[in-house]
């Protein structure tokens, strides 16, 4: 059966218990067959099958009080739009409860100002903040005790809902206490002050959480709504859903390019910083191929649509940062099981705690029981036991993103701290991928211009890889103003010899260029006919009888040491003479040195595995200080080389950029895909270093090393935090000090410990990637 993949935004969401509860429906759910919620971006992860009814789906998350967008258009706008109007709604209560608790402070400390009606007058300032402004808590907290069930809501709501009918209690009939000796306590200022703290809590971490998700949304302000589309002779604007593949759209100036698409007409230079992070616009004509989010700088483009909307390569890095952000590393599920008995085990707590106080003073103590009560239910929130792993793992994998390097899902960053070693594919990953001239030789005895001419004309009709190499390297010597070539020579008898090379004539002359083997072949064959000639008594051609015997010992010796180290070669000849040799290899990719030894200083061991001959893997690692390194190797043998790295202990890492990649990337406990390998690759991958700059790698398991210390820290400051208040909140100090926790001072430390996690995750958006 078919199934899809795909993330939801959610509105309503307050707490770890919110995110649990949503996440456990929608897994019980029939036709889901795995569902994530992230607390900190406010978001679904579901893969369901294609038969899941979206919209009785909805209903059921609506009736745990929470709002499923299921917008196909643009979900993500219409969340952000939301969470603004929620945002605003909340500043507003905050506004509210803190105009009204401020006095309702002021007299629960005027113990000494005392005046008819001060006791009806806190209640009734009491009563508008948990009614008005705290209202919201109250709904909730009942919603999940309708379906035993619990979470901040509902530890709000009893302490505020206890303190404030314990005070109304003592308003109401004063003689209770009074007629057994003891003062009628009033708690008002603490219901008051709580929703106060609380609200200003929430406040503060909201506005903390919006900058933990600023890296995905500078890249969705990439997107634009509306584009010039080509349509009855003229220009004119629709929006983004209008288009189709095929059309033409216009882009001027200055202009967002809307769509992944081919020029048809125009030049210009392009700025493509944001998907390549390379500095400088590069220029980009008729044919050539443009992205979504890109920036037009000077002419006129029009761009025919081969992608738009959702399926451009821009939404593909969006909706990939989107699925890691939502994604939970092994850390986050662990800190989500104790979150998930918090509340309950809290509530047992709280409950114990009174029944201690009232073994050991009854009655006399029931308003240092009470008070205990009320402090222990406010100070043990999980919120930010909840938030600790989410908001450090939205930035890290934001911030990674905006370095151009794009992590699939949280369990990658979490293990490539832990990588110890590090295996490498050699083409593509370590190489450029692609030949290219490294050596030349041209023969002394013959003017360099003619022979340029005449290996551009020979390699000018092939279409092998080495004729492109030869290619290029004559197109920029002549850029670089170093040779002249002479104008294209007429090519007669052009003779193309399967897997050797090829023969040509020109002016009668006969030629061939092709592999050393080739060459011998040809110079042997040049010799034997040399020597029938002189047999026959036939005078020889006196230049191609110089050259048996003249033929250069240089040349001889340069093709015999590029041989050895892995260099093709390609040599142009004429009978026993040769002309030129050209020493064709896999260039180092130029951050690979740099790379290599980054990693190597951190201790960690790299491996090259390849399917390329000994000599050619030889040269690379010897050129990279590389000692381990396997060349002849088939996809199966490098996944058995890397499960034998595991059995060894060792925590593999595996970069590869093709196909016969994709077996050991599936393998290894990491896998890092280059931006430039196949699709294959890439799907394969947990992490792809979308630049194909390998520097890139060392840079960034230092960065998942950063992350996962904010991970730790949040969650240590997370559990001491409840470890050490909890118990102080219920009076374990007092029978040694006297010292008794008041519920607003435990109402602000609940509040500030859920900033803290969010403020210390924030601290990593400082930290140079």
């Amino acid at each position: 059966m078919s199934t899809f993949s795909r993330i939801y935004p959610l509105l309503g969401l307050h707490c770890a218990g919110c995110a649990q509860r949503v996440e456990k429906m929608a897994s019980a759910y029939k036709g889901v067959l795995s569902a994530q919620v992230n607390l900190s971006a406010s978001t679904l992860s579901l893969t369901a099958q294609n038969t899941l009814d979206l919209v009785a789906f909805q209903k059921a998350v609506s009736d745990l009080g929470y709002t499923l967008i299921l917008s196909e258009e643009n979900p993500f706008q219409e969340q952000a739009l939301q969470e603004k109007k929620a945002y605003a709604r909340l500043k507003k209560r905050v506004l509210g409860a803190w105009l009204f608790s401020l006095p309702l402070m002021l007299l629960g400390m005027s113990h000494g100002m005392e005046f008819t009606g001060k006791s009806w007058l806190m209640m009734g300032l009491s009563a508008i903040i948990l009614s008005v402004f705290g209202r919201e808590h109250f709904l909730r907290a009942w919603r999940q005790a309708r379906r035993l069930s619990a979470d901040m809501d509902t530890l709000v709501a009893l302490s505020c809902g206890v303190s404030f009918l314990f005070s109304l209690f003592n308003t109401l009939w004063p003689e209770f206490w009074l007629a057994r000796g003891l003062h009628p306590h009033l708690y008002y200022e603490a219901s008051g002050m709580i929703v106060a703290f609380v609200l200003l809590g929430k406040f503060l971490e909201e506005r903390a959480k919006q900058g933990t998700s600023e890296a995905l949304k500078t890249l969705s302000s990439l997107q634009t709504d509306e584009a010039m589309v080509w349509k009855d002779g003229t220009f004119v604007r629709v929006g983004m859903a209008a288009l189709v593949q095929g059309d033409v759209v216009l882009v001027r100036p200055g202009e967002k390019i809307p769509v992944d698409g081919e020029i048809t007409e125009g030049f210009s230079f392009v700025d493509e910083s944001t998907m390549t992070g390379e500095p400088l616009p590069v220029m980009r004509q008729k044919g050539e191929r443009v992205l979504s989010g890109t920036l037009n700088r000077e002419g006129v483009l029009h761009v025919k649509v081969t992608a738009s909307g959702a399926a451009t390569y821009l939404s593909a890095v969006i909706r990939r940062v989107r699925e890691a952000q939502g994604s939970k590393a092994p850390i986050q599920r662990a800190a989500d099981k104790v979150a998930a008995v918090f509340v309950p085990v809290m509530i047992g707590l709280s409950l114990l705690t009174f029944v201690i106080w009232w073994m050991a003073g009854g009655t006399a103590h029931l308003a240092e029981a009470l008070n205990a009560v009320v402090s222990v239910l406010v100070i043990a929130c999980p919120c930010a036991l909840g938030l600790a792993t989410p908001t450090a793992l939205t930035v890290g994998i934001g911030k990674a993103a905006a370095a151009h390097v794009l992590i699939r899902d949280a369990t990658a960053l979490e293990q490539l701290c832990k990588v110890d070693t590090v295996v490498m594919d050699k083409t593509g990953t370590l190489t450029e991928g692609k030949p290219s001239v490294v050596e030349a030789w041209l023969s002394p005895m013959a003017a360099r211009p003619r022979l340029l001419s005449l290996l551009r004309a020979a390699e000018m009709r092939s279409t092998h890889p080495i004729a492109q190499a030869v290619l290029s390297w004559i197109e920029a010597e002549v850029a670089a103003g170093d040779e002249r070539v002479d104008d294209l020579p007429d090519m007669a008898d052009y003779e193309n010899v399967a897997g050797k090379g090829l023969r040509f004539s020109v002016q009668g002359e006969a030629y061939w260029l092709g592999s050393r083997v080739y060459a011998a072949e040809q110079l042997a064959a040049g010799v034997a006919n040399v020597n029938a000639a002189a047999t026959a008594n036939v005078a020889p051609d006196p230049v191609r009888a110089a050259g048996v015997s003249a033929s250069p010992a240089e040349v001889a010796t340069l093709m015999a040491q590029w041989e050895a180290q892995g260099y093709t070669l390609a040599v142009l000849g004429r009978g026993t003479e040769i002309l030129a040799a050209v020493a064709v290899a896999d260039r180092l990719h130029a951050e690979a040195r740099v790379a290599v030894a980054a990693l190597q200083a951190a201790g960690i061991d790299v491996h090259i595995l390849s399917g390329d001959q000994e000599t050619a893997v030889q040269r690379i690692a010897a050129d990279l200080g590389i000692t381990h390194h396997k060349s002849g190797m088939l996809p199966a043998d490098k996944a058995q080389y890397i499960r034998s790295l595991q059995a060894a202990g060792h925590k593999v890492a595996m970069v590869g950029d093709g196909i016969n990649d994709s077996e050991a990337l599936a393998v290894a406990d990491v896998s890092v895909a280059m931006g430039e390998g196949t699709d294959v690759a890439k799907q394969v991958s947990a992490i792809t270093l979308l630049q194909n700059r390998l520097s890139l790698l060392p840079r960034t398991i230092a960065w998942s090393e950063s992350t996962m210390r904010c991970v730790r820290q949040n969650l240590f400051w997370a559990f001491i935090y409840n470890l050490i208040a909890i118990p102080i909140a219920a009076g374990a100090l007092y029978p040694f000090t006297g010292f008794l926790l008041n519920p607003v001072i435990a109402s602000a430390a609940m509040a500030m410990s859920s900033v803290s996690v969010v403020s210390n995750s924030l601290r990593l958006k400082l930290k140079k990637f």
